[in-house]
């Protein structure tokens, strides 16, 4: 899952795609490079970024998710409002992926309407609130694995509830809300129980992601690619379903290297 955000303010790339023409080469170029779903935002989930109204998130999206969908793209709506998903999916885009753990259960609604897979992360409230990168009470999980699946769980049940069907889910851990940096690494080390432990496909975001600096504390987001691959072979070597990337032909070259040497 290939990321555009069209966002001035997202940790790793705002900015760089804000303007819908490039936005737009922005999606070619994560298709031409393999991309299977393209996952478009127009708000940025960084710690102490604001809410942005649904207008202004139409704004910026509408058009690139119309220009993905044409040119053959699976396309994923980042997005927590309701509206934004309807105009979304009524676009082309066919995932909503929802970072809030449904705050909202007309967002599952929305996407039962419209028959789409629903990406349903692991989150303790709004990104606005965390008071900086990594930065949460260590004692605010017990084991942060049986915490994070059950309360997943919790949210599922909700959205089936409200007319989404089972299948139709697919679980994120959250990688870096509502957790600290050693939350964030105890969950990618622990994948294998992630998803052996939830009847669903686990979608795994550790892109370039601050947690990443316990290796390397002096990297900016652009210089953790090779943290970010580790991460993702790590995590498709446990089983995980989808992996959430910036870097998508350096992701698929180490995914499709590491498949050529393995031993039949």
């Amino acid at each position: 899952m290939g990321v555009c955000n069209v966002t001035p303010d997202s940790f790793s790339d705002g900015g760089r795609y804000l303007g819908e023409a490039e936005a737009r080469a922005r999606v070619d170029e994560l298709v031409a490079e393999g991309a299977d779903f393209v996952d478009v935002g127009g708000e940025s989930t960084r710690p102490g970024a604001p809410p942005v109204p649904a207008r202004d998130q139409l704004a910026r999206v509408l058009g690139v998710v119309r220009w993905a969908a044409e040119r053959g793209a699976c396309v994923s709506i980042d997005t927590t409002s309701a509206p934004v998903a309807a105009a979304c999916l009524e676009a082309g885009a066919c995932i909503v992926n929802d970072v809030s753990c449904l705050a909202d259960p007309e967002l599952a609604r929305v996407a039962a309407e419209a028959g789409a897979a629903y990406v349903l992360m692991h989150a303790r409230g709004s990104q606005e609130h965390m008071r900086g990168f990594s930065q949460y009470p260590d004692d605010a999980y017990g084991d942060v694995v049986t915490d994070v699946l059950r309360e997943w769980g919790e949210a599922a049940a909700r959205a089936v509830e409200v007319g989404l069907p089972r299948d139709a889910l697919l679980m994120d851990p959250g990688l870096g809300f509502a957790k600290n940096a050693r939350h964030s690494m105890e969950l990618l080390r622990r994948t294998a129980e992630l998803v052996r432990g939830i009847e669903a496909p686990v979608v795994v975001g550790a892109s370039r992601k601050s947690f990443l600096a316990q290796i390397d504390p002096d990297a900016k987001p652009s210089e953790r690619v090779g943290a970010s691959i580790a991460a993702a072979l790590h995590a498709a070597a446990a089983g995980a379903a989808v992996l959430r990337v910036h870097d998508v032909r350096a992701t698929r070259q180490s995914l499709d290297l590491v498949s050529a040497v393995r031993e039949p």
